[in-house]
């Protein structure tokens, strides 16, 4: 079942015994290591710091958290810090890979380079949860960051991405929305073509561990008035676990009108590769990157069952 709050996740987080680790790429950045300490001070994290250690070190000690008592890998330059990262995921010593101060772009070019060997037979997706506050449950989104306008083949790829995540969190046989501007199928507009394949897929057992539904409408995936209103029937109807988005626009928008209009708590990381890699943005709030740290930590393979 999809939790109710990202509280849960946190609380799962500290049942763990040992905690996920997490290399944090060039981890000498003041919000990064805020979120750093918070997950330390949580529990269900263990970070390994790479990048300049004096700079990690001295901001460390300037909130009163003993260095010595982390993991920190003296590796100034952001590029040589992101394949030591990679080096740690192939020796086993982490579950998961996080962005500190580097661009984007350089830390994926890494990690998308046939040497890393991070990818897996799917392409890579981000994966956004929101705490809504008018919603009963945590809402997961997908994609809304890395996939600009998938074909009917990758956003299937997506979808068995998202769900293959939320499995490891302990979310089993999670409800699909595929989302469009109505739930009629319309031969102009290609996401709801695209839905109603997914949804096929998905009856002829070629899309398992899940519930898809499509093409539905926004008000339809949440909103039980709606549903009652127009008398649609699905279990997926107002009850939605994940919404997959027509293209990377739409979803920005979403989560962003979310996100600024209604008060939503965000989240996000991507998978598809070997471990989960959480990319914020530099000027992402702190408790943003602590809380995609607990996503991420969460969708590590082994979790539903540490």
């Amino acid at each position: 079942m999809m939790p109710s709050s990202f509280s849960q996740l946190v609380a799962r987080s500290r049942e763990r015994k040992g905690g996920r680790r997490v290399a944090v790429i060039a981890a000498d950045d003041a919000h990064t290591l805020e979120a750093v300490q918070l997950a330390v001070e949580e529990g269900g994290i263990t970070p390994v710091l790479i990048g300049n250690a004096s700079r990690i070190a001295a901001f460390l000690a300037g909130r009163g958290v003993d260095a010595e008592a982390l993991r920190i890998i003296d590796i100034p330059d952001p590029v040589a810090a992101a394949r030591a990262a990679v080096g740690l995921v192939h020796a086993g010593k982490v579950e998961a890979l996080m962005k500190g101060r580097i661009e984007t772009a350089t830390m994926m070019k890494v990690i998308v380079d046939k040497t890393s060997d991070l990818r897996t037979g799917r392409i890579m997706s981000h994966l956004a949860m929101l705490e809504i506050p008018s919603y009963h449950k945590l809402l997961a989104i997908t994609d809304v960051a890395l996939n600009t306008s998938p074909d009917v083949a990758h956003k299937r790829q997506i979808i068995e991405n998202a769900v293959a995540a939320l499995s490891a969190m302990g979310i089993d046989n999670p409800k699909v929305a595929v989302m469009a501007s109505a739930e009629q199928i319309n031969p102009k507009l290609i996401e709801s073509v695209d839905a109603a394949e997914l949804k096929r897929l998905n009856q002829a057992g070629e899309i398992t561990g899940c519930i898809v539904e499509g093409p539905i409408s926004y008000d339809l995936a949440i909103d039980r008035e709606a549903v009652a209103i127009k008398r649609y029937r699905s279990p997926v109807a107002a009850d939605a676990d994940l919404m997959v988005v027509p293209n990377l626009v739409a979803g920005n928008l979403l989560v962003k009108a979310l996100i600024f209009s209604a008060r939503a708590k965000f989240a996000g990381f991507i998978v598809g590769a070997k471990v989960p890699i959480v990319v914020t943005s530099r000027s992402s709030p702190t408790t943003d990157k602590y809380m995609s740290m607990v996503l991420a930590a969460a969708a590590c393979p082994e979790f539903a069952d540490a």
